[in-house]
């Protein structure tokens, strides 16, 4: 009797895969390169670090760190159901946004069912769907890089299980107003799914246009948000989610039972009640985008109004995009090529601290010096 492959133990749908690629590393970088120093804004990460009382919270939580955390996470949940309103059976949490959104894809979808999506929206989403064999059908992104909601209402079938929504958008930054999602939820039948994926709402919160999902109550509408961004605890990993308790309580069933850590739940926690980083983050953030974007504009780079914190670049060519991504690594700044996300010819850059963000014009400028123009 043959031995059979180990390969043939693996769907295909699984052996076909592409798994998601992070940005490169700031070991990597200097390695390559044999840099002193390399500053990463690639990774949309909040460049104030953790708040001191979530690195204190962790701390304290290490004493504990040989019992397992509460599954239910419900000193967090309480919290954060203080926050908005809501019962505990309405709230989730997950490690990051990703990890509820993986239970999402595990619970809802099977067989033939039809996801739709935007076809440059956050890239994991995807990746997540084909694990479960079923290819998203893609809407473009129209002529400012935001979501076309009207073209993903009329692209619903009778097999549409679920919407995925990103607002703001990663990677392009951009935003769809209260009025373009009010239309469109009038369109979605209530079999109809749809995640509202909201990682970055503390930066656009302050926007009048923003509909911030906290101001609707739809029973067809799970919300996601991340302790990843705007409040420094990316290497935490925890995300929650809102949604009708029923949908919830699905989402449950499947979550793996021990996660966020027992230390990840307190940073979370304290982080939550600190307002006075936040506040913080957002005005350093703010000031930061407001000086990319003047540079940007005097070194004739095209870029577009950002809710987040990171901007989307356009220019002429993949290649030339390649270039500017190896350039600037060269003189250690590590920026993210967008082609995986189907943006090749976009490349986007986080906003950093203003030493950070100063190293990273300087750079650019001596770049394009060399280019033909229009870049």
């Amino acid at each position: 009797m043959p031995t059979p492959k180990l390969s043939e133990l693996i769907p295909e749908h699984i052996r076909n895969l592409q798994p998601y690629r992070a940005g490169r590393t700031i070991e990597e970088v200097q390695e390559e390169f044999q840099l002193d120093s390399v500053v990463k804004l690639a990774s949309n990460e909040n460049p104030l670090g953790p708040p001191e009382s979530a690195q204190k919270a962790a701390m304290e939580a290490l004493a504990s760190g040989h019992r397992y955390p509460d599954p239910a996470a419900r000193a967090l949940r309480r919290k954060l159901a203080e926050r908005y309103d809501l019962k505990l059976e309405n709230i989730i949490v997950g490690a990051g946004s990703e990890g509820i959104l993986a239970s999402i894809v595990r619970v809802f979808l099977e067989g033939d069912d039809e996801v739709l999506t935007a076809d440059a929206a956050f890239l994991g989403f995807p990746i997540l769907c084909r694990t479960r064999g079923i290819e998203p059908t893609t809407v473009p992104l129209n002529s400012e890089y935001r979501f076309d909601l009207e073209a993903l209402a009329e692209a619903i079938t009778d097999r549409t299980k679920l919407i995925y929504l990103c607002n703001p958008n990663n990677p392009t930054g951009t935003i769809f107003t209260k009025s373009e999602f009010d239309r469109f939820m009038k369109k979605i039948p209530a079999r109809v799914l749809v995640i509202q994926d909201e990682a970055y709402c503390e930066f656009a919160a302050t926007n009048p246009e923003f509909p911030d999902s906290m101001d609707y109550r739809y029973d067809n509408v799970i919300t996601l948000r991340t302790f990843s961004k705007a409040y420094g605890l990316a290497g935490f990993r925890v995300g929650y989610g809102f949604g009708h308790h029923e949908l919830i309580e699905a989402l449950w069933k499947v979550k793996l039972p021990f996660e966020p850590s027992g230390v990840a739940q307190a940073a979370a926690l304290a982080a939550l009640g600190d307002s006075e980083y936040l506040i913080e983050a957002l005005k350093i953030n703010q000031q930061g985008k407001d000086y990319l974007g003047r540079e940007l504009r005097r070194l004739r780079v095209q870029s577009y109004e950002s809710y987040t914190n990171f901007l989307m670049m356009v220019f002429q060519s993949e290649e030339q995009v390649q270039y500017l991504f190896l350039e600037l690594q060269k003189r250690g700044v590590i920026t993210r090529p967008l082609v995986q996300a189907g943006l090749p010819k976009c490349l986007r850059v986080s906003i950093g601290l203003p030493e950070e963000n100063r190293r990273f014009v300087d750079a650019l400028e001596e770049i394009v010096k060399g280019l033909p123009t229009p870049y």
